[in-house]
């Protein structure tokens, strides 16, 4: 995480500063559906979510936050474009964020009262700019939306916040260009301090979506770069979670939970290798040990390239060897390899 942004207070949690990377995701059922809404928000704190979102498009919409906010722990975060009476509803009743452009709700006046009430309630304000959004000055001053061209958005809505004493600033400078996108904020974390929410927007369907975004928010943590991700899917808003901590745990950024590594498989492989990491690395998922997890091909390599494991299996023929530490602990048959792996776990 950049150590240098500014760090500010979320709901129950830190955002920024030497705060952990948060993890946010949207609901996607209607707005109208309050209690798809309230479901959905549960589920998704269950995952890990720490941060929830969902759009506020219309006053109805209004009354999602208190069922929300009494269903789940994790602050929610207001989604809204253009009217700015919205953001000022939500506020009263008990967001926990506000996510706005400045640049298109309207007058000065209408910026300054919803930076009035956020301040006097303690709200932070995520502005939120991409490419289709950009002022036409700034478009008509770089020929199309390049990252300094979003970044120039951002920082001028910043600005109309600053006019009226608010900072409580999160960006985000999202766009479906994965190198767009790492540009932007790259010459974002240059240009501010404020925290910076990581995303590809419009990244796609689950598979091409979660590389697209490990490159994209991966590339910028591993640099310091970045304060709270999200991982945009055309799927269920668990997957973005779940990828998301997958993004973190690869480098290193989340370490309260297993580490499963396993090899591609190869000719020598004679046991279902590739049916059984799936099961393991399923039945870790809510497993909250630091701990390394090997599920290896053969006993060629296995122990010797695992060594590092806490724990792991290698496949013989329709058995597999239990190590410990490269240390070979017993030989176990193929149907009992699942079983015998989770007692050992459960051991440490």
């Amino acid at each position: 995480m950049n150590k240098n942004t500014k760090k500010i207070k979320l709901g129950n949690t830190w955002l920024g500063g030497d705060a952990p990377v948060l993890v946010q995701s949207m609901l996607n059922v209607p707005a109208s559906d309050i209690e798809g809404s309230v479901k959905q928000a549960k589920r998704l704190e269950e995952a890990g979510c720490q941060v929830i979102r969902f759009a506020v498009p219309n006053e109805e919409a209004l009354a999602l936050i208190e069922p929300i906010k009494n269903a789940v722990s994790v602050p929610l975060v207001a989604d809204i474009h253009f009217d700015y009476k919205l953001a000022i509803g939500a506020a009263e009743r008990g967001i926990d964020k506000i996510r706005i452009n400045p640049g298109n709700i309207g007058s000065e006046d209408r910026v300054k009262a919803v930076a009035d009430i956020c301040r006097r309630k303690g709200l932070p304000i995520r502005i939120g700019v991409n490419s289709g959004s950009l002022e036409k000055e700034i478009l008509a001053k770089y020929g199309s939306p390049t990252p300094q061209a979003m970044v120039e958005s951002a920082l001028y809505h910043a600005s109309l916040l600053e006019k009226f004493d608010f900072d409580d600033i999160v960006i985000s400078i999202k766009s479906s260009d994965v190198n767009t996108m790492i540009a932007c904020y790259e010459l974002a974390s240059q240009q501010c301090n404020y925290p910076l929410h990581l995303g590809v927007t419009e990244a796609g369907t689950k598979r091409m979506g979660i590389i697209k975004s490990a490159v994209g928010i991966g590339s910028l943590l591993v640099r310091g770069i970045g304060d709270t991700i999200r991982v945009s899917l055309t799927d269920d808003p668990v997957e973005e979670v779940y990828a998301a901590f997958d993004i973190l745990k690869a480098i290193g950024l989340k370490t309260d939970c297993p580490y499963l590594i396993s090899c591609p498989t190869c000719g020598r492989t004679k046991i279902d290798l590739v049916g059984l990491a799936q099961q393991v690395e399923e039945r870790l998922r809510d497993c909250k040990k630091p701990i390394k997890v090997a599920v290896m091909g053969c006993i060629v390599n296995g122990p010797g390239e695992a060594r590092e494991a806490d724990i792991g299996i290698a496949g013989g023929d329709g058995c597999g060897l239990l190590f410990k530490k490269g240390e070979i602990l017993r030989k176990v048959d193929e149907k009992d390899l699942l079983e015998e792996l989770m007692k050992e776990v459960d051991k440490l």
